[in-house]
């Protein structure tokens, strides 16, 4: 073998295995580099929450800005990126039909479901032992989806008698208690904390007295809103997941 030979191959052996070595660091950096950039992208995930409810979550009445969905939406833009709300309101619903409709209303991409039904149920004087049937359907639902969930009460008035109303209002703690909902007592909360009942019959509910206005609306949402948000946020940072 000639010089020049021998020299040619000497080359190959003598920086083959830098040439490998400076692979074998490129790629330990570029998988550094995907492990900082993997959680960043996932916090930056769309948190997509589902509204399931009645006319009070369907923005009955109201211009469509103005009702509950596009308002929370609002204030949670305010507060935090990148949660979109999706109004899965029906007015006239009952637990009963929220749950007939729930298959179709949950999609893939769905990461939490706020539930606020019964108040049509509590109108109608219904039995609340099938409030409760319903609602602990569509939680288990939920739950086995590995769903978190936010459950929302209309409290019972006294119309149908003390046992009624004790009946129906005790089911939502506890279903809540049961799946690990976040429970929040009283929609209309906000209300209540008003001096004025006269006037708040006059300017935050529409004229069926049922239904809030879009200034009851927005006290509304002041009031509830952090409720939702500490669950969108545990989500988001990783404190809850789909799979709790």
């Amino acid at each position: 073998m000639s010089s020049h030979a021998y020299g040619a191959k000497w080359t190959v052996l003598k920086w083959t295995p830098q040439f490998n070595l400076s692979r074998l660091i490129n790629g330990l950096v570029l998988a550094l580099v995907v492990g900082w950039l993997q959680p960043t992208a996932l916090q930056a995930k769309t948190i997509k929450l589902l509204a399931l409810g009645d006319s009070l979550t369907a923005g009955y009445g109201l211009a469509q800005d103005e009702g509950f969905v596009p308002q929370l939406q609002a204030w949670l833009a305010t507060h935090s990126a990148d949660i979109m709300v999706i109004n899965a309101g029906v007015s006239g619903d009952t637990t009963a039909s929220g749950q007939a409709r729930l298959g179709w209303s949950l999609t893939d991409d769905i990461d939490a479901v706020l539930v606020n039904l019964g108040g049509n149920d509590m109108l109608r004087g219904l039995p609340p032992e099938e409030t409760r049937k319903n609602l602990e359907a569509i939680l288990s639902e939920l739950t086995s989806r590995g769903l978190p969930t936010i459950l929302i009460r209309v409290p019972a008035s006294l119309n149908f008698g003390p046992d009624h109303k004790a009946s129906y209002d005790m089911a939502f703690p506890e279903l809540a208690a049961r799946f690990h909902s976040q429970f929040i007592p009283n929609f209309f909360a906000a209300f209540e904390e008003q001096p004025n009942r006269q006037e708040v019959l006059r300017t935050l509910f529409q004229r069926d007295g049922i239904h809030p206005t879009a200034q009851g609306v927005t006290l509304i949402v002041e009031k509830i809103g952090p409720e939702v948000l500490s669950v969108l946020q545990r989500l988001q940072q990783g404190d809850i997941s789909r799979t709790d």
